[in-house]
């Protein structure tokens, strides 16, 4: 085990941390790998925080005993051991490697547990990670793009030097993006990619990276500007495959698995709504593109379709109001952006085909 200052291998390894940091500072920024197991909660955390400032560092550290003591203590040192037994390659981690990892240490060690703890914490491995990250992407990268059911995701998943952007935000990158689980915070994002770029180059050296061609933004994350610098002079691989084949990609991937996703999540009632507000949502997103007149007249298409897919179980009219939509506003946004990078275009193929020429 290193002294926790190997950041790096920290990070390459998904080496399991015990986040001991206020849930509030958790959820603003976490690595992939850490469970949070507070010393303190925020209210605790503001009332010492405001003690310090106040009172001085002695004043505040005695009100966090005074806060954390007797049966919460104890409750919380159960909660630490326990994590450590089931982590036994673990590090303690707080915002800088200060008091809070420290004191959760000693009581560990009290207890008789010995457990390392992150050096310079949190912040440290942060900053490695942003370093890392502006490191591994100065590889030279090949974009994937394609029009909206080309397969492009599939594609860089089947690729060893594939990195999967949209499944590290949780979104699919369009107004249908959403999945069901929560887009995390940008910090969060961002040390997910790092870790995973690490991963990826730690098996497989590769000697570019093959990513999807996305836009700044993917749902609510936006990619680090050293990536998104470094894709906007990346070469481009284009799919072209039969519109009636992108067709029963999109049916099989909105219409067929988000429902049972939903469903399988919430139940059959519940699923359905959640369900039925997803697509409404998706369509009321882009309401402004594609006008007032245009966007009732799908939202009616939209309503028939769920009505035929609830009796039925089909899906096949959800083409009513899904094909005037990559006919009229996704397929000429995507051409539209396209062209911009015409000069970038290395080549064109179906699916197969660029599969293919990736693998040589």
């Amino acid at each position: 085990m290193n002294d926790g200052t190997d950041y790096r291998a920290i990070l390459t390894a998904d080496t399991p941390l015990i986040d001991v940091r206020a849930p509030g500072e958790f959820t603003q920024g976490a690595m992939p790998a850490a469970i949070n197991l507070p010393l303190m909660n925020d209210e605790e955390r503001a009332a010492v925080g405001t003690c310090y400032k106040r009172q001085g560092p002695e004043a505040a550290l005695k009100l966090g005993h005074q806060l954390v003591s007797g049966e919460l203590r104890q409750q919380r040192l159960d909660g630490w051991r326990e994590a450590c037994q089931q982590r036994p390659t673990g590090y303690l981690c707080c915002a800088r490697g200060g008091q809070r990892s420290h004191i959760v240490q000693q009581w560990l060690r009290e207890s008789g547990i010995d457990y390392p703890l992150i050096k310079g914490g949190y912040k440290a491995l942060r900053q490695s990670a942003i370093r890392l990250t502006e490191e591994l992407v100065q590889k030279p990268i090949i974009l994937i793009g394609g029009c909206t059911g080309s397969g492009k995701t599939q594609l860089v998943q089947q690729q060893p030097n594939g990195i999967d952007l949209e499944g590290l935000a949780h979104h699919r990158g369009s107004s249908f993006g959403r999945t069901l689980l929560p887009q995390l915070s940008q910090a969060s994002f961002e040390n997910l990619l790092a870790s995973e770029l690490l991963k990826v180059d730690a098996h497989q050296a590769p000697r570019s990276w093959v990513l999807e061609d996305e836009g700044r933004m993917i749902g609510s994350n936006h990619l680090p500007e050293c990536l998104r610098e470094r894709m906007a002079q990346a070469v481009i691989a284009v799919v072209n495959d039969p519109f009636e084949l992108r067709l029963e990609r999109l049916r099989e991937e909105y219409f067929v698995r988000m429902h049972h996703d939903f469903t399988h999540a919430y139940g059959e009632a519940r699923g359905w709504q959640e369900y039925s507000e997803y697509l409404h949502h998706g369509l009321s997103a882009i309401q402004r593109r594609l006008g007032l007149q245009r966007f009732k007249e799908l939202t009616t298409a939209l309503d028939i379709a769920l009505a035929e897919q609830q009796s039925t179980g089909s899906t096949e009219a959800h083409f009513s109001w899904l094909v005037p939509l990559l006919e009229e506003y996704y397929d000429p946004m995507y051409r539209y952006q396209l062209e911009k990078k015409a000069e970038k275009i290395v080549f064109r193929g179906t699916f197969d085909d660029v599969g293919e020429w990736l693998s040589r």
